[in-house]
């Protein structure tokens, strides 16, 4: 008969599986969300969140891309990581564009995957796949588990690479005997990144230098991006924009930095902006970038973009300065330290009152412009519809295509974090379940869907998490029957060879309905205003089938190869 000390008896009791080392790591970092979807390699930590009683909820998706994309809009919404764990093999690929969109867009993730035993990684095993190799160029950084004792210390630096610095999505692969093994040991879990440490307050000469440009500008304008809000200094913007008067503009990501109906906000420049946003960054004499990249749909034909402009850039990430535009006034900081930092120099206002004054002309003189329809629905009077009725409150989420530019133009936000859109990737099927993860993440805020046909035929299989979570998102399904900028393209540069743009569609009040959700169609403008009253009113979730003018196109626009200056569209 064997005889057990009382050591080895509390050794064994104190015993935990990797499974269940992961979920308590998880609780420490204080994660209350977790977007996933179970599969083989990850049932040991199903079975263990099964079994405890962890303090987040775990919301399942109907496929993983929606999970990630759930992940995203609450990230988004939250400033949260989005926190999301899938299977190997085909979950982990299914995860693929949502990840490569969080690293386009700088949103914090930290992504989960399982992976097949340790022993047979490298033999084509069941569902094996190089997660490593296929993330390594999306991913912020991406980690292996190879033994047990390191599972701590991983999850935490991935939730600290994840939310510093310029954000963006880390991958953590599992092997499964990693997740059922089990040790009594306390490993440690301590950070120490030496060769990661990003640079947060600017450089004073710089400041100086971009103090002393400022003054002494005659067409100042200022640009600002996504990195202003993830930096949390709309505030700091607001007030250094009105302190010296300067014009405003915003790239797509960046709507909702600044109030979008303050007097100094020209409207969203590139390529679907403004007449008065493109004409300024083309005639400004100092162009100062707070938080943008510099993509090719702001800044058209490089050879064109503010060729008369000093470029000043503050951003967080080095690579970003001059990688796209030259930039004679670099300052590598936190939007926030970089604005604060401008608000307590001395600083002379410039002298700017004709500049200011042309370019409320342009303002005035060419709005942004539509027709209203008399047999469908205006897609951009629907907008401006869903605007009012809103209040302008309601967070808003959008997919990819000619929807989501009608929304950047006709509905403006005012405060930060309203606005949940892809930008670099540019993924269709996104805005739906990136609204579901917005609502979980803002529950009582109002979320506004706003999605293609197209696209929310991609990822509609998402509706079964409004019914089981009680979500009411609203979702406005802008129906053309087509893919519409890729049919507008076709249309504008392709001699109206309409190759697979014109789209079929089920029953979209059926299909809801099959789902447990209400669903309603509204075919004629008279029809829209009483249906936004009744769905803002109402605490359930809804789709509504929008019938919009079929051919109706995106304007202004600049074509590819064109300067911003060369819109198309601008009038009627």
């Amino acid at each position: 008969m064997k005889v057990e000390v009382e050591g080895e008896l509390d050794s064994a009791k104190k015993s935990i599986t990797g499974a269940e080392l992961l979920i308590e790591t998880l609780e420490e970092a204080g994660v209350d969300t977790l977007f996933g979807y179970p599969g083989g390699a990850v049932l040991p930590i199903y079975d263990a969140l099964y079994r405890s009683k962890t303090s987040f909820k775990h919301i399942l998706g109907r496929h993983e891309q929606g999970s990630i994309h759930a992940a995203e809009g609450y990230a988004r919404v939250t400033g949260k990581p989005g926190v999301v764990l899938a299977t190997s093999g085909p979950g982990a690929t299914n995860l693929v564009t949502g990840i490569a969109d969080a690293m386009m867009d700088s949103l914090p993730l930290v992504i989960f995957t399982g992976q097949v035993g340790s022993n047979v990684i490298g033999t084509d095993a069941f569902q094996e796949t190089d997660v490593m190799g296929v993330t390594t160029p999306i991913t912020k950084y991406n980690y292996q588990i190879k033994q047990l004792s390191e599972l701590p210390r991983v999850v935490k630096e991935a939730f600290h690479i994840a939310t510093t610095g310029r954000p963006g999505p880390v991958v953590i692969d599992i092997p499964k005997n990693i997740s059922t093994q089990a040790s009594a040991e306390k490993f440690n879990s301590d950070v120490h990144l030496p060769g990661y440490q990003p640079t947060i307050k600017p450089n004073p000469l710089q400041i100086v230098k971009l103090a002393d440009a400022i003054s002494k500008s005659k067409k100042p304008m200022v640009l600002a991006g996504a990195g202003v809000l993830f930096g949390k200094a709309s505030h700091e913007l607001k007030m250094f924009v009105e302190k010296y008067q300067l014009p405003i503009t915003t790239t797509l990501l960046g709507l909702g930095s600044f109030p979008g109906t303050n007097p100094l906000f020209l409207g969203m420049g590139g390529m679907h902006g403004t007449y008065a946003a493109n004409m300024a960054i083309y005639e400004c004499d100092l162009l100062i970038n707070i938080g943008a990249r510099f993509d090719d749909r702001l800044t058209g034909s490089l050879e064109h973009f503010a060729p008369n402009a000093k470029i000043a850039h503050i951003d967080i990430d080095p690579a970003e300065i001059g990688k796209n535009i030259p930039t004679e006034i670099p300052v590598v900081a936190d939007s926030r330290e970089g604005l604060l930092a401008l608000l307590n120099s001395s600083i002379e206002v410039p002298d700017n009152q004709a500049w200011k004054e042309k370019l409320q002309a342009n303002k005035a003189n060419f709005p942004l412009w539509y027709e209203r329809s008399e047999e469908s629905v205006s897609p951009q009077w629907l907008i401006e519809q869903v605007y009012r009725k809103s209040n302008g409150e309601a967070i808003v989420t959008t997919d990819v295509g000619q929807h989501q530019m009608w929304a950047a133009q006709f509905y403006h936000f005012d405060k930060p974090d309203k606005w949940v859109t892809s930008g670099g990737l540019g993924t269709m099927g996104f805005g739906f379940p990136a609204a579901i993860g917005a609502q979980l993440g803002a529950p009582d805020e109002v979320v506004v869907a706003i999605v293609g046909d197209g696209g929310f035929q991609m990822t509609l299989q998402e509706l079964s998490m409004l019914k089981d979570y009680q979500l009411p998102v609203k979702v406005l399904i802008v129906n053309n029957g087509s893919l519409g900028m890729v049919r507008q393209w076709q249309e504008k540069f392709y001699e109206e060879r309409y190759a697979e743009s014109i789209i079929s569609s089920p029953d979209f009040v059926k299909l809801a309905e099959s789902y447990g959700v209400r669903g309603l169609k509204v075919e004629k403008e008279e029809e829209v205003p009483e249906m936004l009253d009744a769905i803002f009113a109402s605490d359930e979730p809804v789709v509504v089938d929008c019938r919009v003018v079929k051919m109706e196109c995106v304007f202004p626009m600049v074509p590819t190869g064109k300067g911003n200056h060369e819109m198309i569209g601008v009038t009627k």
